[in-house]
């Protein structure tokens, strides 16, 4: 089928490879020149305009950075004006359950279906086909977005109607970043203890405190690093799932203070 795509950066470049691997026609929004030898070194073919996204596409893929991006290019250009009718849009993008909501709004007026896809897994996961995708939109858009989501997704799970993909994720994130520092916390008990940190990350490994944070931080080496390497994006998915709990009324309880102990300022920290 013909895809669209409007994000090819560090996710979004290894989706679309998977994509044209899969026999996918794809082309991917390139405005600079940096942007269009990603997007053809991807094997996409390089356009300039969102409407050139949009047009005859079965579906489109939205991979940008932030809330505030989607809704610029979902709702202040011709893109979802330029899709045909009965296509799917695909929100990949960690934000605002209403920012899908909204763009579903004005999707539905052109019998557009739209499905928000969160992302949980880096590049070498889409690399693998093994990315794991919370789904969120009705089973009609959700079948509809499959044969795009399992060329880079698996498991695809579809976790309710539409926001209910970036609701499981912004509760996945919090989870992850409250336990990145709690593995911060027990690194610097460690070193009080006499122990380095790369021998305590490398024997949790093996033992009961071990978990997929721990092991996201032993494999780069250090906090530090692992900080260093996501830091952006973490700090900017907890934004996020504060701003939404905020609006909501739903505290976060230990979750919030497990956030706090240390990852996100682990530079600051002795």
């Amino acid at each position: 089928m013909r895809v669209g795509f409007v994000g090819v950066g560090r996710m979004g470049a290894p989706m679309v490879r998977r994509l044209v691997a899969a026999g996918h026609e794809v082309r991917a929004l390139g405005r600079s020149s940096g942007a269009r030898r990603r997007v053809t070194t991807s094997g996409a073919e390089p356009v300039s305009f969102t409407a050139a996204v949009g047009t005859e596409a079965a579906a489109v893929v939205i991979c940008v950075f932030t809330d505030d991006q989607v809704r610029e290019v979902c709702l202040d250009t011709p893109l979802l004006s330029s899709m045909p009718t009965g296509s799917v849009l695909i929100v990949h993008t960690t934000g605002s359950p209403r920012t899908v909501e909204d763009v579903a709004a004005l999707a539905a007026t052109r019998d557009i279906s739209v499905v928000d896809a969160a992302i949980s897994g880096g590049p070498p996961d889409i690399d693998a086909g093994a990315l794991t995708l919370f789904a969120g939109g009705t089973e009609k858009a959700v079948a509809r977005a499959e044969p795009v989501l399992r060329c880079y997704g698996d498991p695809v799970l579809h976790v309710g109607p539409l926001g209910a993909g970036q609701r499981v994720k912004l509760v996945n994130n919090a989870l992850f970043a409250a336990q990145l520092g709690l593995v911060t916390e027990a690194v610097h008990l460690a070193a009080r203890l006499g122990v380095d940190e790369s021998t305590v990350l490398t024997a949790l490994q093996h033992a009961s405190g071990a978990s997929r944070a721990a092991a996201s931080v032993a494999a780069k080496g250090s906090v530090a690093a692992f900080s260093a390497s996501v830091g952006e994006f973490i700090r900017k998915d907890v934004a996020v799932v504060r701003m939404l709990a905020a609006e909501l009324g739903a505290p976060m309880g230990a979750l919030d203070s497990a956030i706090d102990a240390q990852f996100l300022d682990s530079e600051r920290r002795p």
